[in-house]
């Protein structure tokens, strides 16, 4: 047989661009299996909206009170991933780690539920204490307490994603996904206007139609990893009352710090746009706008920071410095390139993108319209730094990376972008600009000390030469 027959002659491929295609086949999925995610709060939204403009508030302020404790959750919980991506890089069929983990992490899942419910159970109490009027406190107390039992299913969910993740195979995660956020779509229709013979139970319907989504994605994933002989052969849930201490500990210890960073940047977001409905309503409603599209383009890095943990774990655990290094700086470029392309979009045509939230012609709109281009145009800078913090974040992640990176996230988004932003804004009189810069500069100063951090690497790495 000749060399061309049997492939004998064919030139090697880049290892470079082996890893990009591997880690483009690992991100995509996750990439929009975030958007799916997001669709789903867009359809609650939505579909708020056409009941009250009361309905619709109590609502922003019920998920927002909701969805801190759940982000501090999601980041703990997404240690998992480092945790097996590094076993499985050790040795390929590594049962008993990955597991062992996939059970803490379930554990874990269930010991965070219990004081989120807690707490969420007093949602109308707190919202008085905030300063919030009684109507809307109550309607977002009984929003929240319909709402609150998604929580422990999302976690699960989230563990057996990260398990999923770390064997690259991400793919059934984004088909129970989609699948998921067309049941969200028919619950809320269903439980909310009472269609189909069902009762009208308005903001309370839309509450228990996310904890009926979130039942949903768990048992998805659930039957997945029954039935697929991929997945069987870990048996995830045999001696699921079997604890492993240390593992547990050492899941929180990874995944602490990761969930005080994302709790630091989400809290930032938040802060935001409080600090922009004290300017004016003008500013608050194109910053909504504004900060709705970069998030939509935020999912991309977000996708990739994901991708890169276990990329970067996998070569960790198989103690292979080089394929850290592919791994981690691929997936950046990656990030940043797309982020550089989004930021192109809005510089260069911003009234394109409003278009999809206001009518462009309505004179009553032109006030709104002004000012958020001028939001997106410092959104556009912002797309860059925003990708790379995430990114980096993820590089570290998969060397086991997290209390410093932690620190660099306190610093720059409350010691410094925060504080910036509200001086730029009042005192200096610079307005949303002034927060938008503050944003700005605290993403920019987080993604500094990260690829900092991530040029040192070596030191982290006990094994590098």
């Amino acid at each position: 047989m000749t060399a061309l027959a049997t492939g004998a002659g064919a030139p090697p491929v880049n290892p470079w661009i082996r890893e990009a295609r591997a880690m483009l086949v690992l991100a995509w999925p996750m990439v929009l299996t975030n958007l799916a995610q997001t669709a789903m709060t867009a359809t609650d939204v939505m579909m708020m909206g056409r009941l009250s403009p009361d309905t619709l508030a109590a609502g922003t302020l019920g998920h927002n009170f909701y969805f801190l404790p759940v982000i501090f959750g999601i980041g703990l919980l997404t240690a998992t991933s480092p945790m097996m991506a590094s076993a499985l890089g050790r040795k390929q069929r590594s049962l008993r780690d990955v597991r062992r983990t996939v059970r803490q992490g379930l554990w874990a899942a269930i010991a965070l539920s219990i004081p989120i419910w807690f707490l969420l159970w007093h949602t109308e109490s707190v919202m008085l204490a905030m300063g919030q009027s009684a109507k809307l406190s109550a309607l977002a107390g009984d929003y929240v307490r319909a709402l609150q039992w998604a929580v422990l299913p999302f976690f699960g969910y989230i563990v057996l994603r990260s398990f999923i993740s770390a064997l690259e195979r991400p793919g059934w995660a984004l088909v129970i996904a989609f699948a998921t956020v067309a049941f969200n779509v028919l619950a809320n229709w269903c439980l909310m206007f009472g269609n189909w013979g069902f009762p009208a139970l308005g903001i309370v319907g839309s509450g228990l139609a996310t904890t009926l989504s979130s039942i949903f994605l768990f048992l998805g994933l659930v039957i997945v990893v029954v039935i697929d002989r991929n997945f069987r052969r870990y048996q995830l849930f045999g001696r699921f009352w079997r604890p492993d201490w240390p593992r547990f500990f050492g899941l929180m210890r990874l995944g602490m710090p990761v969930a005080a960073i994302l709790t630091f940047e989400v809290s930032i977001f938040n802060a935001a746009a409080f600090l922009m409905g004290l300017i004016d309503a003008v500013s608050l409603a194109a910053h909504a706008i504004a900060i709705q599209i970069a998030s939509v383009s935020f999912m991309i890095p977000l996708g990739l920071s994901q991708a890169v943990t276990v990329r970067v774990g996998r070569a960790y655990g198989a103690r292979n410095s080089e394929g850290i290094t592919r791994a981690g700086w691929t997936a950046f470029a990656m990030g940043v390139g797309f982020m550089s392309l989004m930021a192109l979009l809005m510089y260069g045509a911003p009234h394109l993108l409003i278009g999809a939230f206001l009518n462009l012609n309505d004179p009553e709109n032109a006030v709104v319209i002004q000012v958020a281009v001028t939001f997106l145009a410092l959104a556009a800078l912002f797309q860059i730094v925003d990708g790379a913090q995430a990114v980096g974040a993820g590089m570290l992640r998969g060397l086991h990376d997290t209390t410093v990176p932690m620190i660099y996230a306190a610093i720059g988004y409350w010691g410094l972008g925060l504080p910036l932003g509200v001086i730029l804004a009042f005192p200096l009189g610079y307005g949303g600009v002034g927060i938008w810069i503050g944003l700005f500069t605290g993403l920019a100063i987080v993604a500094v000390l990260l690829i900092s951090r991530w040029l040192k690497r070596d030191a982290l790495i006990p094994f590098a030469a």
